[in-house]
This record gives structure tokens, C-alpha cells and sequence, in this order.
């Protein structure tokens, strides 16, 4: 069996979550303690008592579903999870690659809090609010899709964000290009073209500002090599040198999010199990669509972490 431990973007946060895994175990208190220190707040107190508003907003979402993720590795971990030994590789969904990389140990939490917490102030900072737009374009290969935002933009920004799976690709950009985007695909028989409730045109060109304020945030952080490769988002291959890690992270602000690619290069190369680490099961409902003879195992609660060390311990 060889497994990659896949980390969810945002979309995934929810009222609560982390909250079992801190209650019962201590490693879990341990990561949500640092990542309040980390930021001088109670980011915790937010993600188990606050409003699903707050907890949406991207400043907060961000770190706090890394810290979710990173709860849950730390639990496996005292279990006896040795993730060089038995992971082949890391993937994360957008926000999700910096939990990766704290998994894979290239960050510290407390450095990928931080990172998280400039990352989601500058994406929102980016673009006034009303001015960018996102839409999920359903029923159009990623090829097809990457046409309608080019005809869209029609001057403005209109590009591909995410390409998550066969027939489910995300554009955005300006918010005028974007619906014009959406009436393009349901004329070239898109199944269904929605806005999408997003503060912030991500993974545009327009998110410029905020990938050069990644770019000056890193160069003060250390990045180690990871114990296990990263498949990036911006190339759908590993990448395992700090220098470039760092490279494809500024990349990523503004660049698609080639999940779907991701996803199938780690099949092509053997992997057969994507074990979905911290909250939700998006990723995990993605594998099946891209990658019909790969498994998917969603790993959120503490039964999880026991299902999960109970395969490894048979593998």
C-alpha cells in the first residue's frame, strides 16, 4: 500500500471542529495553544464558541483549518504515525500545502499560523469588496473551461482557479468578466455555472498584492526540506528543495490550483490511498472522480486516527 496525506483548503471550516481532538488529547491542546500564541489570539475560541461569519472570514479560516490539521497529525503521531516511513507523499488544497508542509515538518506551526494569518489578510486586502467574483463552472472539462474565461475576460481577469476534478473547474476575476463567464458555460453546456460565496477573487491574477506579500514574508521564515516530497499545486509534481517550496508558494497566490492533476500524478505513480487530514471530506469525495482505483479515507475524529494506525499497522 502507498498512501499521501492530503491537507483541505477553505470551504472546509466549520463551527466546532477540533474541538473532540483537543478535548481528549493532549498533543491536540498542545497545537491549538501555539497557534493562539502564535498569532495573539484566541483563534481556538473563535473556531468552537464564535459565528460561522468569523470563522469564515479568510484571516481566520486559514489558520485555523492548518491548526485542525495539525491537531489531528500530532495525535497520530503519539500513536506511533511515522510519516516518513509511511507516507509517500504531502498534498494541500490551496491553504491546505501550508499544512502539508508543517506536516512534512518545512514549517514550524507556529511560522505557518503566521504565514496563514498575512496570507488570508493580504488575499482579502487585494481586491475591494464587490469588485472580484469566483464561479464553479460544472459539466466542462478544464480545457473547456479555460476557454469560456478567456473569451470572458474581454479585457478584465478571468482565469482558471481551481481545476478540483473532471468536470468541476472554479474561474475568477473581475466580477463583471466572471458572470459573463457564467452565461458563456451554460451556452456551451455547462451543467450548471454558479457564483460561488467567496469574499475574494482567489488564485487570479488580481491577488498580485498578496502573492508579493507572501514573497517578503518568507524570506524571514526558515523552510526545511520536507520529510516526504510535496506535490505542489502550481505543478502537480514533487517538489522537496526549500528554495522552490518557497518559489511555488508565491506562485500559488495567483496561479490554479491543479488539483485534479495533483491527484492523478499520485495514482500514475502508485499511489493507491489519499487520506484526507483535519476537517470535512471535500478532498476525499475528489479522489473518487479523479482516480476511480485510488481510495479515499477521510481522518477528522479521534475513531479516525484509530482506522487510520490500524491500515498502517497492516500495511
Amino acid at each position: 500500500m502507498s498512501i499521501a496525506f492530503t491537507f483541505p483548503g477553505q470551504g472546509s471550516q466549520t463551527v466546532g471542529m477540533g474541538k473532540e481532538l483537543a478535548d481528549r488529547f493532549p498533543e491536540a491542546r498542545a497545537v491549538f495553544a501555539e497557534v493562539d500564541e502564535a498569532l495573539g489570539q484566541n483563534l481556538s475560541a473563535i473556531m468552537w464558541e464564535g459565528s460561522q461569519d468569523d470563522l469564515t472570514l479568510t484571516a481566520n479560516a486559514q489558520p485555523a483549518l492548518m491548526a485542525v490539521s495539525l491537531a489531528t497529525m500530532r495525535v497520530a503521531e503519539a500513536r506511533g504515525l511515522d510519516l516518513k516511513a509511511s507516507v509517500a507523499y504531502v498534498a494541500g488544497h490551496s491553504l491546505g500545502e501550508y499544512s502539508a508542509l508543517a506536516a512534512a515538518g518545512t514549517l514550524s506551526i507556529g511560522d505557518a499560523a503566521r504565514l496563514l494569518r498575512i496570507r488570508g489578510t493580504a488575499m482579502q486586502q487585494a481586491v475591494p469588496v464587490g469588485e472580484g467574483a469566483m464561479a464553479a463552472l460544472l459539466g466542462l472539462d478544464f480545457a473547456d473551461a479555460v476557454a469560456v474565461a478567456a473569451e470572458a475576460a474581454q479585457g478584465e481577469v478571468c482565469q482558471a482557479a481551481n481545476d478540483n476534478a473532471p468536470g468541476q473547474v472554479v474561474v475568477s476575476g473581475h466580477k463583471g468578466a466572471v458572470e459573463r463567464a457564467i452565461e458563456i458555460a451554460k451556452g456551451r453546456g455547462a451543467r450548471r455555472a454558479i457564483l460561488l460565496p467567496v469574499s475574494a477573487p482567489f488564485h487570479c491574477a488580481l491577488m498580485a498584492p498578496a502573492a508579493d506579500a507572501m514573497a517578503e514574508a518568507f524570506a524571514s521564515v526558515r523552510f526545511n526540506a520536507p520529510v516526504v516530497p510535496l506535490v505542489a499545486n502550481v505543478l502537480a509534481a514533487p517538489i522537496s528543495d526549500p528554495d522552490e517550496i518557497r518559489a511555488r508558494l508565491v506562485e500559488q497566490v495567483t496561479g490554479t490550483v491543479r488539483w485534479r492533476e495533483t491527484i492523478a500524478w499520485m495514482a500514475d505513480a502508485g499511489v493507491d490511498t489519499a487520506c484526507e487530514i483535519g476537517t470535512g471530506k471535500v478532498l476525499t469525495g475528489m479522489v473518487k472522480r479523479i482516480a476511480k482505483d485510488m481510495a479515499g479515507m477521510a481522518v477528522n475524529t479521534a475513531e479516525d486516527i484509530d482506522m487510520l494506525m490500524d491500515r498502517l499497522g497492516s500495511a
